[in-house]
């Protein structure tokens, strides 16, 4: 089903998050950050390729904040200013991977087992107020 390198990548970026989260967990622990932080990298690079991470790094100009808060972050955390770089981290992450956020949202919507939960009117109405808190142009306040 997967090849060995994808195994490899998956594992990697999966522990790479989770000592991530265990540092957190641990008051900011600047080892636990560090190494999530080196694991997650790698384990990304495992599973998609050199020339594929670059182009999610480095790819358009839009995701050149992205990257250059992410890897700020990252030598933040090695300074020792773990949270100030763990907040710039993920602020990083999300402006990288916000587009995959929007293809796991269609594919949740399309589910049939989450799909119905998120046609709900409270929903609908929470993810309006989300959309207008975020400035969206085509959005109004939710009533």
């Amino acid at each position: 089903m997967f090849s060995n390198d994808r195994k490899i990548g998956i594992g990697l970026t999966v522990f790479g998050v989770v000592f991530m989260v265990l540092g957190v967990i641990f008051l900011f622990d600047t080892s636990l950050l560090t190494l999530g932080n080196v694991l997650f990298v790698s384990g990304i690079c495992t599973l998609i390729g050199i020339t594929r991470t670059l182009k999610l790094f480095f790819g358009s100009i839009d995701r050149w904040v992205g990257t250059a808060l992410f890897f700020l972050g990252f030598l933040l955390v090695l300074f020792r200013w773990p949270i100030i770089g763990m907040m710039m981290e993920c602020y990083g992450m999300f402006k990288l991977f916000f587009k995959f956020g929007l293809v796991i949202n269609r594919f949740l919507h399309l589910s049939p087992v989450t799909g119905p939960i998120l046609r709900l009117p409270i929903v609908k109405r929470m993810k309006g107020l989300f959309s207008y808190c975020l400035g969206r142009q085509d959005s109004t306040l939710p009533m």
